[in-house]
């Protein structure tokens, strides 16, 4: 009996513990009324005004308001109909957006309106979504431009030691001389500060005059640096590829919407 007593006992404590995680399981269905909404730094990044991390950083310092409130809690979640404000200024999300252009000369690398024909004229009916350019071209350079409203990608362009190169093909005032191209593909240094590209090589079947120049830089006033404190002049620049991206059935002042591989490409940098 005592043994059948201590069984039944052991039975009632197994079907108590059963009882546990029902009710958590309960407790799980109502979870995703509290999680509805999308988070203030995911909302704040998707608006196109900066990157998640920086968002957290705006939020925690008081210059993110909800509703005419200030929201310093990190994890907030924006719901539907929600008014958020950026430093004063009503943000809204939206899709994030990856324009290719092969840009043409005479047009400035700038959101100014004030600086006559510009990059964004050209890619003017792309997209809703407020993109920017990534990098610069000068006004009289060619190629590849990169556009978009994503600030994370943005970001990898220009703060990451993964970011992808820009081939450009660059055309100089006369033959480089093999002794400083040399130079310039091992490295140097203007003003103590050191220079590096990751390649550098005669075209094929070209002058010495030409030249390809894989670069990391975003902008293009490095690319005259170096060449100017050689003793060369560039006569024209044009980039090539930026990474994957290359521009294979783009014509000149044309654009085009990136790929979802492309896309994944760049965002596994």
């Amino acid at each position: 009996m005592q043994r059948g007593g201590r069984k039944g006992n052991s039975n009632n404590k197994s079907a108590n513990f059963k009882k546990g995680p029902a009710k958590k399981s309960g407790a799980k269905k109502s979870a995703p009324k509290e999680q509805s909404g999308i988070r203030l730094n995911k909302y704040i990044a998707n608006s196109g005004v900066c990157s998640r991390r920086e968002a957290d950083m705006y939020i925690a310092t008081g210059q993110v308001m909800v509703n005419g409130q200030v929201v310093d809690q990190m994890g907030y979640r924006v719901q539907p109909g929600d008014e958020v404000k950026f430093d004063g200024a009503r943000i809204q999300p939206e899709p994030n957006a990856y324009v290719l252009l092969n840009k043409p000369k005479g047009f400035a690398v700038t959101t100014s309106a004030e600086k006559g024909n510009t990059v964004m004229d050209l890619v003017a009916k792309s997209t809703k979504a407020n993109i920017k350019p990534i990098g610069r071209l000068g006004r009289n350079a060619t190629g590849l431009l990169l556009f978009t409203n994503d600030a994370a990608i943005n970001a990898k362009f220009t703060n990451s030691p993964k970011a992808p190169g820009r081939l450009f093909h660059i055309e100089l005032d006369k033959n480089l001389k093999a002794e400083d191209l040399r130079k310039i593909r091992e490295g140097f240094k203007i003003d103590n500060n050191e220079i590096q590209v990751e390649d550098i090589s005669y075209v094929d079947k070209a002058p010495k005059k030409e030249v390809g120049l894989k670069i990391k830089h975003t902008g293009t006033s490095i690319v005259r640096t170096i060449f100017d404190h050689f003793g060369y002049q560039v006569v024209r620049m044009d980039c090539v590829t930026i990474g994957s991206l290359t521009k294979k059935d783009l014509p000149r002042g044309r654009w085009r919407h990136l790929s979802e591989q492309e896309v994944a490409y760049l965002k596994m940098l």
